[in-house]
């Protein structure tokens, strides 16, 4: 997608669709402020920042509604234009009245994320904002909120803004050894290079390290809660989501079909799956469950194999247990209110379904799982894969520089790896970003933001 015109001014419903109390148009361009005036009946003239009651007439001086407008001058405004935001009552029609009376009056349809792409092209926000706004948008917990707000507020570019610094200065340094080396002008030894690519290199590994933690914050986890029939798998399940969700009787094999909840654990978001309890079944239809439990087994993210303490650990779950090696899961112990912990050579997580003991724990220990060694309370993830690669990419092409300078290899080559590697960083910001990428990342907005 090129850069949009800005001598076109944009308007469109910026709040969700259907009824409410409220509903807000926006409208950003040159043209903004003109097409307001001429659109509604100002009690008082427009001022930035302020907000001004205005009654909203058809073309004939018929009242149709009465309105707040708030106007922000350029450039001290979302797109850095003149924007202007129209608050009415929430009625579709009449909002789609302002839209209408708006491009006659010479505004067009705003199209999809428009408002958030002029604000980029006009260096209000970097391309790690305006993607953390649409993060802001969707988000379904307070922990995805919280971190999508750091986020517009520029964590993840400050957290980068001192490796560019370093590589730039380093690239100015190396130029100049290049183009004034018969004016004898020292460039620092090749022990020095290395530890300021180093120096760079070092923390943006810690930041490439997040992606895993951001990911899952960002689009959550599949959670199967797997083990044998009336291990209290379905119990669980309803006490993770805290709600009677799965049907629990004393009879083996109630459940037949894979029952999810969505939930939230720390503030992620996640995907309970409780399913038929594994064994041999005659059964045809108990069969079809147990099938259904290893395909989203299979497909989980993270296991929670449930055992049985009134009935011990059978060789067969022994067996699944160790297949589970090399992916997420934990063994949970459950019915410790009825009977003691079991010696184990792997670790269990005691808890009791029926009377809550150990759900706390098991909550914890999900969390760690799901978290590693990421600060839950850090700023600055890459949340998505194209930030991910971005870094990945300058992270790779510093190995190779610093693997340059162990080959003594001239400082011209040398110069490649590092104009690359702060490519990758420009790219992750949107300095350097192409066309076809932006495309994609605004297109997935909604319109009016």
């Amino acid at each position: 997608m090129a850069e949009t015109t800005t001598q076109d001014t944009i308007v469109a419903v910026s709040t969700p669709p259907g009824r409410g109390g409220i509903g807000i148009v926006r409208l950003s361009g040159p043209e903004a402020r003109g097409i307001t005036e001429k659109l509604l009946a100002l009690e008082t003239a427009l001022e930035p920042r302020r907000a001004r009651f205005a009654h909203l007439n058809d073309e004939t001086g018929q009242r149709i509604d009465d309105a707040v407008v708030t106007f922000f001058a350029a450039p001290n405004s979302y797109t850095g234009e003149d924007v202007i935001e129209i608050a009415a009552h929430g009625s579709p029609v009449v909002l789609e009245w302002i839209v209408r009376r708006a491009c006659t009056l010479g505004a067009r349809p705003a199209h999809a994320g428009e408002f958030t792409e002029r604000a980029f092209f006009r260096g209000r926000i970097d391309l790690t904002q305006a993607e953390a706004v649409r993060d802001l948008i969707d988000a379904q917990t307070i922990e995805q909120a919280r971190v999508a707000a750091e986020q517009v507020g520029g964590s993840l570019a400050k957290r980068i803004r001192p490796c560019k610094e370093d590589l730039v200065a380093l690239i100015a340094l190396l130029e100049a050894g290049i183009d004034f080396a018969e004016d004898d002008i020292d460039v620092a030894p090749s022990a020095q290079i290395e530890a300021r690519l180093q120096a760079v290199l070092s923390p943006l590994e810690d930041l490439l390290a997040t992606f895993a933690y951001g990911r899952i914050l960002r689009e959550g986890v599949r959670i199967a809660v797997i083990g044998r029939p009336n291990a209290g798998k379905s119990s669980l399940f309803n006490a993770l989501a805290e709600r009677e969700r799965a049907i629990v009787t004393p009879i083996a094999g109630t459940t037949r079909d894979v029952v999810t909840e969505r939930v939230s654990i720390g503030g992620i978001p996640v995907e309970l799956m409780d399913t038929a309890g594994l064994r041999e079944s005659e059964d045809f239809v108990e069969q079809l469950g147990i099938a259904r439990s290893r395909e989203a087994l299979a497909e989980a993210d993270l296991v929670l194999f449930i055992v049985d303490l009134q009935h011990g650990i059978s060789e067969e779950e022994r067996e699944t247990i160790a297949s589970l090696e090399g992916r997420p899961h934990l063994v949970v112990a459950n019915k410790i209110d009825l009977a003691p912990l079991l010696a184990s050579d792997f670790a269990l997580i005691p808890t009791s379904a029926n009377t809550g003991e150990g759900l706390d724990r098991l909550r914890e220990a999900l969390l760690q799982q799901l978290r590693g060694s990421q600060n839950a309370s850090a700023s600055g993830l890459l949340t998505n894969l194209r930030q991910r690669d971005a870094v990945a990419r300058a992270v790779e092409a510093l190995h190779r520089a610093i693997e340059a300078i162990h080959a003594s290899i001239p400082h011209e080559m040398l110069l490649l790896d590092i104009y690359e590697a702060l490519r990758g960083l420009d790219e992750l910001t949107g300095s350097t970003t192409a066309d076809e990428i932006l495309g994609v990342i605004f297109s997935t907005f909604c319109i009016g933001k």
